[in-house]
């Protein structure tokens, strides 16, 4: 697949090719929703907690007799139907993660980003040089490239200038290729990259895209066993019928 790779000004600086494999069209789409919601399913912090009867903080008298008052009948000054007493069927600290494979989340990745790809959607800087930390200089760059609306610029890491200028603007996240998520890909309106960055990711796809094959190459098949090796069990059936 090839890129075109523009400088700081949104002028032509060269092309690109990027040599992981793409996703076919029609596929990819159910590991690409398995993967998202497993990443917002793990956002949450699942720390909710009620008390029941037996947490509430009281008195296990009975408030009074059973008969006799006139009142209705009450055991507990717990209970669910009192005001401060315990919780029905409340909510508990759980865990809400999800299990997903690692072959899942490499094919929903290439799969958003083949995706992103052919949509136009995504940009591609030689590099983001800032000479001071000014959000200024930042969306300077963004408006010469013509993107406008939610961004998520992919970087390397170190780049101090870029990521305090990057920060205070709306919209904008700043993530580097090692950690790129399926979630964040499909987020923002724009992405993008700069040229060592999505070269990074390439790379990451291309090992993944190997160790993929390697694990669904087929078993080695099995040695027949030699004719001795079955006598012995051939010849115990034998005695045993006799």
């Amino acid at each position: 697949m090839k890129l075109t790779v523009k400088n700081s000004q949104g002028k032509e600086a060269g092309n690109l090719d990027l040599s992981f494999q793409p996703v076919e069209s029609g596929k990819g789409n159910q590991a690409v929703h398995d993967t998202v919601v497993a990443y917002m399913a793990a956002q949450r912090s699942g720390t909710a907690c009620t008390k029941t009867m037996g947490d509430v903080n009281g008195s296990g008298k009975k408030p009074w007799k059973q008969k006799g008052t006139g009142r209705a009948r009450a055991g507990s000054f717990a209970s669910p139907l009192w005001r401060g007493g315990g919780v029905v069927h409340g909510p508990k600290p759980r865990d809400f993660s999800k299990k997903v494979t690692r072959k899942t989340k490499q094919l929903a990745l290439r799969k958003a980003l083949t995706e992103r790809l052919n949509a136009g959607d995504v940009t591609v800087l030689e590099d983001i040089k800032l000479d001071s930390p000014k959000t200024k200089g930042f969306v300077g760059i963004l408006s010469s490239l013509n993107v406008s609306g939610t961004t998520l610029v992919v970087a390397d890491n170190g780049n101090e200038n870029l990521s305090r200028a990057s920060r205070n603007v709306e919209g904008v996240e700043l993530a580097n290729p090692q950690s790129l998520n399926t979630y964040q890909l499909l987020r923002y309106k724009n992405v993008v990259f700069t040229r060592s960055a999505i070269e990074a990711l390439d790379a990451r796809l291309n090992v993944e895209g190997t160790e993929e094959n390697v694990t669904e190459s087929a078993p080695a098949e099995k040695a027949p066993k030699k004719a001795s090796e079955k006598a012995p069990k051939a010849e115990a059936k034998k005695k045993k019928s006799a």
